[in-house]
């Protein structure tokens, strides 16, 4: 199985995944014509559309696309469930698609209903992780967030992580502003840098990775807690997520 990563609207990332057969699955379309120019191009057969919420920008493809391809099936959550989706699913789920097993995980935070895709060792994520960052929490709750994170964070560290957006430069600018001695934070931050002149993405990342740099996997640690003025002591993480998550907010 080979991967594609189409940049449509301002941000976001279309993902698709295809075989040998040239029949594909799309993960996200938040738009239809990057996605039928790609279809056409490399002469794709679309066979499945798996959405991780129900956010514009992730879903407003999958009706034009049905049209086009209706025997295309489509998985989501329930709160997708007036966006097209044919099978509503959630943690504990799982099924195959191209000989290809994925098992779902639910991953609250940025909605109440958001899931995630894991096929090892790929995870497609949508607005729950981001490289260096966090997705914002819209209708969720900063606690289901964290606990998202935990469930991420206890995946094998050889975990491919896909997210729905490019936001890689302003989440390691906030990790460096948090963590300013951090040399794994430094050092990756010149990275990024390099790739954003040369207009190069900065996704998939990996788990492993994100254990080293981004500051939502790491609300243990006293820097983090002293950059947000909270006590070295203080026990209760999902706090900690949260005023960093605040702190975010505001920068």
């Amino acid at each position: 199985m080979n991967l594609m990563r189409v940049p449509a609207l301002n941000t976001n990332y279309i993902w698709f995944l295809y075989n040998y057969k040239n029949e594909c699955i799309i993960i996200d379309p938040g738009e239809e014509t990057k996605v039928l120019d790609v279809l056409k191009k490399f002469q794709f057969k679309l066979r499945a559309i798996l959405l991780t919420h129900n956010h514009i920008d992730h879903v407003n493809g999958v009706a034009p696309l049905i049209q086009h391809f209706p025997k295309t099936i489509v998985y989501g959550p329930v709160e997708t469930k007036n966006h097209g989706s044919h099978f509503l699913v959630s943690e504990g789920d799982d099924f195959v698609l191209l000989h290809k097993k994925f098992k779902v995980l639910n991953l609250p935070g940025h909605t109440s209903g958001h899931i995630g895709f894991y096929s090892a060792p790929w995870l497609f994520c949508g607005d729950t992780v981001f490289s260096a960052g966090c997705g914002k929490i819209c209708v969720g709750f900063d606690q289901h967030m964290y606990e998202s994170f935990l469930k991420i964070k206890h995946l094998p560290h050889n975990t491919l992580i896909f997210s729905g957006h490019e936001y890689t430069l302003s989440n390691v600018n906030f990790a460096i502003s948090v963590l300013p001695q951090d040399p794994f934070i430094i050092n990756y931050r010149n990275k990024i840098i390099r790739l954003h002149n040369n207009n190069q993405p900065t996704v998939p990342t990996t788990l492993n990775l994100e254990l080293k740099v981004n500051p939502f996997f790491r609300c243990g640690n006293s820097d983090i807690k002293k950059s947000l003025n909270l006590p070295c002591n203080f026990k209760e993480e999902w706090r900690v997520f949260s005023e960093l998550r605040k702190k975010k907010d505001l920068f």
